[in-house]
């Protein structure tokens, strides 16, 4: 038990502290950020009952629909509705960067408690799989949404309004790719390797851009 509940953890754990350590000017507070990350923990429960009444029910015939809806529109909207409504409007969400930290402690809250129930329900020994896969693409997809959020917040008018659509929609979107890799094609790793490069890339740039942004902001 113990076993499972660490190699749950570990990973989320661990790219949580990657992303929170790049914020070098002005730390956000670790209350907050413990905040952020149970608050998308807490989310596993109902988004897994909602995903289990929509299978049950065969509610959509296509898998790609299901993919978008159950997967990609799910997890990713209400972890967006979190991060929007608990952080966006906070004192301390005052650097660009900030959105990334946040983004990723909600989006790794909700991995790493879906990869400990995934964990004893199948075994320890799909844990490396789940770090690579998984519980990474929800930091990456934390990051891209933290990143736009961040625009959003220091944006104005019709800026603002396209800056946070982005936020939502874009993550919905490669979180729905992912998923569809996985459950539509047999020799789906062949396809999934160059994606998660891409998806490496593109978050970690973002993740540069918002760094730079500070330091721009802070030269005289």
């Amino acid at each position: 038990m113990i076993a499972i509940i660490s190699a749950g953890i570990a990973p989320g754990l661990a790219l949580l502290s990657y992303f929170y350590l790049k914020d070098q000017y002005d730390t956000e507070p670790f209350y907050m950020v413990l905040r952020s990350f149970i608050f998308g923990a807490l989310l596993v429960f109902p988004i897994m009952f909602i995903q289990y009444v929509l299978d049950v029910e065969t509610v959509f015939s296509s898998k790609i629909m299901y993919t978008f809806v159950a997967v990609g529109f799910l997890e990713e909207f209400f972890k967006w509705f979190i991060l929007f409504f608990t952080i966006y409007q906070h004192v301390h969400f005052d650097e660009h960067y900030d959105g990334i930290v946040y983004g990723v402690s909600v989006s790794l809250g909700f991995a790493t408690l879906e990869n400990i129930i995934y964990l004893f329900a199948n075994g320890l020994e799909h844990a490396f799989g789940r770090a690579i896969l998984p519980v990474s693409s929800h930091a990456l997809f934390g990051v891209i949404m933290g990143y736009y959020l961040g625009k959003g917040k220091f944006s104005g008018g019709d800026e603002q309004k396209k800056w946070l659509l982005f936020s939502s929609l874009l993550p919905i979107f490669l979180h729905t790719i992912y998923d569809s890799i996985l459950i539509s094609y047999v020799n789906w790793r062949y396809i999934m390797v160059p994606f998660m490069l891409f998806l490496w890339w593109f978050a970690l740039h973002k993740a540069k851009k918002a760094r730079v942004n500070i330091i721009d902001s802070k030269l005289p």
